[in-house]
């Protein structure tokens, strides 16, 4: 037996907690951008994963027009830096609504380093970043969906395997689930996708 809803069942935002409920776990982008005022400002974005693989391009979407939306659009760069469980408390501190005026770097005390090919600078603490350019936008409802085109990508050579492959375990990401919870990584598993294989007998 089970309960069901329809998004009329319920009020808009109780509808959005339900979805951030079964819709787990999600990747954090904790999106770091310039405005044209030269102000840096960093975000944390759950709404966030790859879009396409030639040519590489990666997605996240701004529940309304806040900062990390504003400044892609009117400087066309942004970064999306790996949030690791070590920095979770920057991470989650980081979603707090400052004004655009304000740095999250600054007023939370977050590194800085330059990027290769953006201007806006990425969190040197996170072992992995994507440089970005923007690629488009596709505005649905209240919301909207942000496309950025990978120009470099820069990870910690103490997050690299031997064999030079960023390492899950060294990473170590953080994921959002429903409410205020966070999940780190757990147990990993390794299962290798079963080829069709067709008959041929004859």
């Amino acid at each position: 037996m089970r309960t069901e809803w329809t998004p009329q069942d319920l009020s808009g935002r109780d509808f959005y907690k339900l979805m951030t409920a079964v819709v787990v776990p999600r990747p954090i982008a904790w999106v770091s951008t310039t405005s044209a005022d030269g102000v840096d400002n960093l975000a944390p974005h759950s709404f966030f994963t790859v879009s396409c693989v030639e040519p590489p391009i990666v997605q996240f979407t701004s529940v309304r027009r806040k900062d990390s939306l504003v400044n892609a659009e009117e400087t066309g760069e942004f970064v999306v830096n790996l949030a690791p469980e070590w920095l979770q408390e920057q991470v989650n501190a980081s979603g707090t609504p400052y004004p655009p005026h304000t740095s999250e770097f600054d007023e939370l005390g977050v590194e800085r380093e330059a990027s290769s090919l953006v201007a806006p600078p990425r969190v040197s603490g996170s072992p992995a970043a994507l440089e970005c350019t923007l690629h488009s936008t596709l505005r649905l409802g209240n919301s909207t969906v942000v496309f950025g085109r990978v120009v470099n990508a820069a990870v910690d050579e103490a997050a690299l395997t031997s064999g030079g492959h960023p390492d899950v375990e060294l990473l170590r990401p953080l994921a959002r689930l429903g409410r205020n919870e966070w999940s780190t990584v757990g147990e990993v598993r390794a299962i290798d996708r079963i080829p069709y294989l067709p008959d041929r007998r004859d």
